[in-house]
């Protein structure tokens, strides 16, 4: 099941894809996709699709999720993109957090800080709590998963590694983190470690890679976070990026306003992003 959330910002309501590409209006069925919704997913068996409302025109898609407590990211997860950072393979995975204020939806607008030189791309595969769970094993760890979901990464690359302190600077700027365009529940995903992942930047491929070169995969991503904290249901593991980020390239290349990213991966759906300057006065 593809299920998302689409209006403005702020007053999104639930939905679903249904097999004609139609969004189909959940707001009789749950109140939001948000961690009650995902903690007891009941409400999904037996659902009368084709009965459920039909969302006339093309609603803006908001972020797949709603109410998430911890937006947590990992760090060089794929060794040829730790390669082309210059950077080792991580002997553990490398955790850190993004502001719930970077989540957006899946096509709204990449915000380029002020004062920015170095905003890049990464295309990752994010990982939606279901169940919420502390101390999970890694043998139990996929029943704690509700489903999957595309997030671009955006980072600045100045404020990540050249201005002291941890990558959160770099990392959760407003609007850094597109999350959908829906989210695919785990029944529909086979093997998450076997899925196709690819960005485009103005029409150009920079980005094509595979959640098969992980080097910690979600099992092993979700008992390991849960040794610090208890994972609560809406909570977002996003799982790293593959090579080809704009860091990586001789010479590097960064994001502009006007420039068009597209990503997508495999079974989870396609973004689409424009970059622009942030206004705020």
């Amino acid at each position: 099941m593809k299920l998302l959330r689409y209006g403005p910002q702020g007053a999104e309501k639930p939905g679903l894809l249904d097999d004609e590409g139609q969004i189909r209006d959940l707001s009789g069925v749950i109140s939001d996709l948000s961690g009650p919704a995902l903690s007891d997913m009941s409400w999904t068996e037996n659902l009368d699709i084709a009965a459920l409302p039909v969302v006339e025109g093309k609603p803006r898609l908001g972020p797949c999720v709603a109410g998430t407590s911890k937006f947590m990211c990992i760090g060089l997860n794929y060794a040829d993109h730790a390669a082309e950072s210059g950077m080792a393979v991580p002997s553990e995975p490398v955790l850190f957090m993004k502001a719930n204020s970077a989540i957006c939806g899946p096509n709204d607008p990449i915000i380029i800080p002020r004062g920015s030189v170095k905003t890049d791309w990464e295309v990752e595969l994010g990982v939606v709590i279901g169940t919420p769970g502390k101390y999970i094993d890694e043998a139990d760890a996929m029943a704690h998963v509700a489903g999957y979901c595309v997030v671009n990464d955006v980072s600045e690359r100045e404020f990540q590694l050249e201005r002291q302190g941890q990558w959160s600077k770099g990392k959760g700027c407003d609007n850094f983190g597109q999350t959908g365009p829906w989210l695919v529940t785990a029944d529909e995903v086979s093997d998450p470690q076997d899925l196709s992942m690819w960005l485009d930047l103005n029409g150009d491929r920079m980005q094509d890679g595979s959640t098969r070169t992980m080097v910690y995969g979600v099992a092993h991503l979700i008992s390991y976070l849960s040794r610090f904290f208890t994972l609560h249901p809406g909570d977002i593991i996003s799982t790293g990026t593959p090579p080809g980020v704009g860091m990586g390239m001789t010479p590097q290349r960064y994001l502009t306003a006007g420039d068009v990213v597209e990503l997508g991966i495999e079974g989870l759906g396609v973004q689409r992003q424009t970059c622009i300057e942030d206004q705020t006065r």
